[in-house]
């Protein structure tokens, strides 16, 4: 059974950073896909980033590129979001996701999440 669990949200003035974090158990993590959506109120849950298996491909959403950071520490089964130079707009709540598919080379399905965790930036 695949579990997602984040971690590291929380309120940051604008222009500030946060780095959000997701421990995976269940699977062998280092053969997955792993990505972060957001869902802001009243809006529907979009991509952010996503990283290969191995995290040598890499994907951002347009808005974020240049100030977040996704990577994957396979050894502790972690996944991180480095958020920099935020925005109101940033925020929302943010999901952790993974694939069922072995070796995804695709960001554009997921099938497992977590239970999310609120960044909140003021202005």
């Amino acid at each position: 059974q695949v579990q997602l669990v984040e971690s590291g949200g929380g309120l940051v003035q604008a222009g500030g950073s946060l780095r959000l974090s997701c421990a995976a158990s269940g699977r062998t993590f280092s053969r997955y896909a792993m990505g972060w959506l957001r869902q802001a109120p009243g809006k529907e849950r979009e991509f952010v980033a996503g990283i290969s298996w191995g995290g040598g491909t890499t994907d951002y959403t347009d808005s974020v590129k240049g100030r977040f950071t996704i990577s994957r520490e396979n050894a502790k089964n972690t996944v991180y979001l480095q958020m920099n130079s935020l925005k109101p707009e940033d925020t929302a709540v943010y999901y952790c996701a993974t694939q069922a598919v072995l070796y995804g080379t695709s960001f554009l399905k997921w099938d497992y999440w977590g239970q999310g965790t609120q960044v909140t930036v003021s202005s």
